[in-house]
């Protein structure tokens, strides 16, 4: 994908951004609770890293931003069909606010190295890792916990699903990159 300014957005980007901000809506909402976390097993980073394939790094970012603010207004597209403020200033809102940083992280990795899968997988783990890290801050912080104690809760169950979600993005990613670059 070419380099894009908002000034310079063709039809198609613009289209395509906003139908990437149209699944994470969709998507994210549909999360797993599970009984040990006060974090839901969601998609939303799969879709992250999907954009990266087909947005790159500054559209990614511009896509999930329309996501949280749609959210962040009251639109039940934040985990379990929930939106408003609340949610993204309650204990999950760090992890909420993290995925901007992987939007970035992965787009410029995956823009930048475009043949090299390798490097795509590093990007989406150092944008995990730094989502991560932040989501885990500020769950310790809400939840009055020490930052270990989050990341048992917040991380480490996650992991593995977290793992697949990259390797499920590394095989569809290039081929969904390939199909949607012929309309943009």
């Amino acid at each position: 994908m070419e380099k894009t300014t908002v000034k310079h957005m063709s039809t198609a980007q613009m289209t395509v951004t906003a139908l990437m901000t149209a699944i994470t809506c969709i998507l994210a909402p549909m999360a797993l609770p599970i009984p040990i976390s006060p974090v839901p097993i969601s998609l939303t980073n799969l879709v992250i890293f999907f954009m990266a394939y087909i947005l790159g790094m500054k559209l990614s970012v511009a896509s999930y931003v329309l996501y949280l603010l749609l959210g962040t207004v009251g639109l039940p597209v934040f985990s379990g069909f929930t939106g408003g403020v609340g949610k993204l200033l309650g204990p999950t809102g760090g992890y909420l606010i993290g995925f901007i940083f992987l939007a970035a992280i992965a787009g410029f990795f995956v823009e930048k190295f475009p043949a090299k899968i390798y490097m795509h997988v590093v990007g989406m783990i150092i944008g995990m890792a730094i989502c991560y890290i932040f989501g885990t801050a500020w769950l310790a912080g809400q939840l009055g916990m020490s930052f270990v104690a989050a990341l048992g809760v917040g991380v480490i169950p996650y992991l593995p699903g977290d793992t697949a979600k990259i390797i499920i993005a590394i095989i569809a990613g290039p081929q969904i990159r390939k199909a949607v670059s012929r309309f943009m």
